[in-house]
């Protein structure tokens, strides 16, 4: 997948030595899991990253289906901004209380929109998702890893992803040069020095510099759409989508600053017209 070698060494060494912690975890009296919480924007490779921890460890992976889950396994939850409701803050009248007593408040706040069963949504509390990450099924068994993916991680409420829970926060954002070169190096079948030198790479670093693309995109881009397509072709194919999309950034930005301009110039001219102070003049 296309990731920041470094970042992909941390996540695999974090990994790795929690799968060689069980003596550890058994001393220090606390269940055999590792929350992980996976955010970033649509295409950023966080359901492949889901897969690729899979991969590694060789776990199992479940989509919130509890009943039949084992040790040695991933529990997902994935867009937990959209399938649960979990978007409300701490009222300001309980930031004195304890994670444990704040947590007990929400008992009877219902989550809403998850995936509907027979025509009718599926409703869970907030008090029983964080029963589900810390209470008695969680300290069965062993060797779990419960990972939240979400596009929007300021809508999470702090109590379901504060440490403890969620043990790493790992943040998926858009493509790296240094992610692109993994990339490129894995769908156009250059090795490293190859992929270093190429002509193109150059302009592909630079337009990284000056727009947004996703992991996702880089790698649609750099597909063979045929038989005859080449390096150069995908590299220019990516160059061309960039090029085109850093373009369609630059228009929405302008029209985006007129509409503000107009919309100042309309409020200073209803300032005029009321008499408003701050417009310089004075009420009749």
């Amino acid at each position: 997948m296309g990731l920041d070698p470094a970042k992909k060494k941390d996540i695999i060494d974090d990994l790795v030595t929690f799968t060689e912690s069980r003596e550890f975890y058994s001393r220090i009296g606390k269940a055999w899991k590792r929350g992980y919480l996976l955010y970033g924007p649509p295409g950023t490779g966080k359901s492949t990253m889901i897969a690729a921890m899979a991969n590694l460890l060789n776990y199992d992976v479940y989509d919130l289906e509890l009943t039949a889950t084992t040790s040695k396994s991933i529990i997902v939850i994935e867009d937990i901004d959209c399938s649960l409701d979990l978007t409300g803050q701490r009222k300001k009248n309980q930031k004195w209380l304890s994670d444990e007593e704040r947590d007990g408040k929400q008992t009877e706040k219902e989550i809403g929109g998850g995936r509907s069963v027979g025509g009718g949504s599926s409703r869970v509390t907030l008090s029983g998702l964080l029963n589900f990450i810390d209470g008695l099924w969680s300290a069965c068994g062993g060797e779990r890893l419960i990972v939240f993916t979400t596009n929007y991680v300021e809508k999470l409420d702090p109590a379901l992803i504060r440490r403890g829970r969620m043990d790493k926060h790992i943040e998926l954002s858009y493509c790296s040069f240094e992610a692109f070169k993994v990339l490129a190096r894995n769908y156009l079948k250059l090795d490293e020095e190859e992929g270093d030198d190429h002509p193109m790479f150059a302009t592909v670093e630079r337009l990284m510099k000056e727009m947004k693309i996703t992991p996702a995109d880089v790698a649609e881009n750099l597909m063979p759409k045929s038989p005859l397509d080449d390096a150069d072709t995908c590299l220019s194919r990516l160059i061309l989508a960039m090029e085109e999309a850093k373009e369609a950034a630059e228009m929405e930005r302008e029209v985006a600053a007129a509409r503000k301009l107009v919309e100042e110039k309309e409020k200073k001219v209803v300032g005029m017209v009321n008499g408003s102070p701050e417009n310089g003049v004075a009420p009749h």
